[in-house]
């Protein structure tokens, strides 16, 4: 005995340090490995946020934002795109990254979940990506024409024979634009043809090798812009009429804000710029770290506005520069023509200009061009170059090409400026490159999760979405293609977008309930939500998209203020025209095709419910119909509490809970008993779709993890409870 004591004494400290040892290294890989994690994530999330900062910064901002301010009245449309963003960008885009970060789903399977009679709103979303790709990629063509023209010294902008030459350059040989948009469709211009092509085959290219961009391009892709548009201001505020410009965009005219068509446009450039209603904002959330998405989206709001106001500051200083310069050049122009015609006698001794025309203010020819009498004066003005009637009504370009135009003309004003312009038109080109790479990220991986097909094959998606995106880009590279893109720009996307953001809030806050779905994020997260967003989501965000959706519809009836700007070759001038009838109705066509899968869903729920016959119908019926739930299933612990389980589904009678799909965490076996608060959360209900397609979804759910249980934890409850699998077996024969 004594030796066994000794034997046992001498081992206990042994065994204590050895097994302290072990403890130790556990510790130091635990301490390593949460290191890492919190590295990665943070990397994560810094990466996520540049990406949404890089999208916002895009050609929305630098190309769309100054024309739509320049045609609205400046100061009056900054404010109401102020309001849209603070009040209706910032809590959409909180709500959409907060589903996709909780959620951990696309933008498909996200509405499944949440409200499965509404599945079809992540189709819908892939249909308004790839409307906004398809005219995108024309945008990124321009840009690249600009810049296969930037290698040439002199500028060929610089060499045409008007007074505001870039106009010329855009219309004339970027452009080789028609009189109408319903003129020379059938003819494509070779320049852009060519462009789109390698746009769609270099798109194709990256998305065929896989090519990721680098956290280094990133921040290069993202802060390259900010360099030169900081560069372009400085360089424009020593231009003349650079302060009187700037006054004039900062300048408010309330009454202004009666106007419909300037809510309209601001509210579908609020869409638009931050990327809403796409799904891309879902998917980057969804593969994002991080949980403080109120600080993410009120910087995102906060880059894009400040960004769209540094580009049209330069836009506009261009403007004065022109309506300042413009006028004496036009005169001088005017008056040596004249002397011209008169030499030649095509015109009497008696149109001849006063010599000291010249010297004196623009409004003075203008003047003797109204003293002269009638048929003399319809001459001089049918015989004077076109620009000057620029100079009467002091205004310049109000097309989307306007940003290319004056930004080519800030451009030419530096030294070196072939330089300058390959460096703007090649950051310009990166831009569009990633943010069209995003989009069709966006449509691409949702796919790949929902057809097995394409998830087995995915590079055969790749290839059916560049060749298909080619092939329907291919009008835009017509004679007039700029106006059928300016159609899209300014109807046919704000339409859709707004009708997809409508369903979507809808969705979230009148059918699964804001309040509902914020206390299941409470504890998901562990932290309350904004506090603000559920009355946001309810009583700002949806009404206010129901205002504009009813605004767009009455313009788009009555085509009141629907018109475009084409260029007249003969006057090389622009003009506006009313768009034709025919215009509107492929703006309603297309409209509607985008958002009937949201109808269709559910139809084809129902069409599936009533034809299929199986021996086992719901949980074979169940099983296609919610992938998903397998997937996440299959993805996370299988052990949980039975009574939870059953709780959970006895008490959901609605839409698929999240509560639900929490039970399936080991830790969240608490979550059933709250599900009953959120019944009475959500305030407005179909009880009918929505409580069929409900039952069918937590019975198959209940069925699926009954059944997916691993040998392990079947052993476990063979030994310990062996009693509750007698219990349970006429419960699971009669969900079945």
């Amino acid at each position: 005995m004594e030796s066994l004591e000794e034997i046992s004494e001498e081992e206990s400290p042994k065994e204590r340090h050895t097994s302290s040892t072990p403890s130790w290294k556990l510790t130091a890989k635990e301490i390593l490995a949460t290191k890492t994690q919190n590295y990665f994530a943070q990397t994560k999330r810094a990466e996520n946020i540049l990406i949404q900062v890089a999208f916002s910064i895009g050609l929305s901002s630098i190309w769309r934002f100054p024309y739509l301010c320049h045609l609205n009245g400046g100061g009056s449309f900054i404010l109401v795109y102020f309001f849209m963003l603070l009040f209706f960008g910032v809590p959409l885009m909180y709500m959409e990254m907060i589903m996709g970060k909780c959620l951990r789903m696309d933008s498909i399977r996200v509405w499944k979940q949440l409200v499965p009679w509404l599945g079809g709103i992540g189709y819908a979303s892939i249909l308004v990506c790839i409307l906004v790709s398809l005219y995108n990629s024309i945008i990124i063509t321009w840009s690249l024409s600009y810049l296969s023209n930037s290698f040439r010294y002199p500028l060929p902008w610089d060499e045409c024979p008007l007074t505001v030459t870039h106009q010329y350059f855009w219309y004339h040989t970027t452009l080789n634009a028609s009189n109408h948009i319903e003129e020379e469709v059938e003819t494509l211009v070779l320049n852009l043809t060519v462009g789109i092509f390698a746009v769609w085959f270099l798109l194709f290219l990256i998305m065929m090798v896989g090519l990721k961009i680098s956290m280094q391009m990133l921040i290069f892709s993202v802060f390259l812009p900010y360099i030169i548009l900081l560069c372009f201001l400085i360089r424009g505020l020593f231009l003349e009429g650079a302060t009187t410009s700037l006054r004039r965009m900062v300048t408010t005219e309330f009454s202004a804000w009666a106007s419909l068509d300037l809510w309209r446009q601001a509210g579908g450039h609020m869409l638009y710029s931050l990327g809403l209603g796409m799904g891309t904002i879902i998917l980057f959330s969804y593969k994002a770290g991080g949980d403080n998405y109120a600080q993410v989206a009120f910087l995102v709001v906060l880059v894009n506005l400040v960004t769209s106001l540094l580009t049209t500051s330069i836009v506009f200083i261009v403007l004065g520069f022109w309506t300042t310069t413009s006028g004496h050049a036009c005169i001088k122009q005017s008056v040596s023509k004249l002397m011209q015609l008169i030499d030649e006698g095509v015109l009497p001794h008696n149109a001849k200009p006063p010599q000291d025309i010249l010297l004196r203010p623009t409004l003075d020819y203008i003047k003797w061009i109204n003293s002269l009498q009638g048929h003399l004066r319809r001459q001089v003005i049918h015989l004077s170059p076109p620009c000057s009637i620029k100079v009467q009504k002091e205004t310049f370009m109000e097309g989307p090409g306007l940003a290319f135009a004056a930004f080519s003309q800030v451009i030419s004003l530096f030294p070196g400026s072939s330089f300058w312009a390959i460096l703007f038109f090649m950051a310009l080109l990166i831009i569009g490159l990633s943010n069209l790479l995003r989009l069709l990220e966006g449509i691409v991986f949702p796919l790949q999760n929902s057809i097995s097909i394409f998830r087995n094959y995915p590079r055969i998606l790749s290839a059916i979405v560049c060749l298909g995106g080619f092939l329907g880009s291919l009008v835009f590279t017509s004679r007039a293609g700029s106006y059928i893109m300016y159609l899209f720009d300014d109807l046919l996307v704000p339409l859709t977008l707004i009708i997809t953001v409508v369903f979507q809030n809808m969705a979230l806050a009148w059918i699964y309930g804001a309040g509902r779905f914020r206390e299941e994020m409470f504890s998901e997260m562990g932290r309350p939500l904004w506090p603000f967003s559920s009355f946001l989501w309810g009583y700002v965000t949806l009404p206010g998209l129901l205002a504009l959706l009813t605004v767009y519809l009455m313009q788009l009836y009555q085509g009141t203020h629907l018109y475009y700007t084409a260029w007249n070759t003969s006057g090389s001038q622009e003009v506006k025209h009313p768009y034709p009838q025919n215009s509107r109705g492929w703006v309603i066509f297309l409209s509607v095709l985008t958002f009937l899968p949201i109808p269709a869903h559910p139809l084809h729920q129902w069409w599936s419910l009533q034809d299929y016959v199986a021996p086992d119908p719901f949980e074979k019926l169940m099983s296609k119909k919610t992938p998903m739930m397998s997937s996440m299933s299959s993805q996370r612990p299988k052990h949980h509490s039975v009574k939870s389980q059953e709780r959970t589904s006895n008490t959901s009678t609605r839409g698929l809970s999240m509560s639900l799909l929490r039970s399936l965490k080991p830790e969240s076996g608490g979550l059933s008993q709250d599900s009953e608060k959120y019944e009475s959360s959500s305030w407005f209900s179909l009880p009918l779709l929505t409580s069929l397609s409900s039952s069918l979804t937590i019975r198959s759910a209940s069925l699926h993890v009954s059944r997916q249980v691993s040998p392990i934890s079947a052993t476990t409850d063979n030994s310990s409870e062996g009693g509750k699998t007698k219990e349970e077996s006429p419960e699971r024969k009669s969900v079945q």
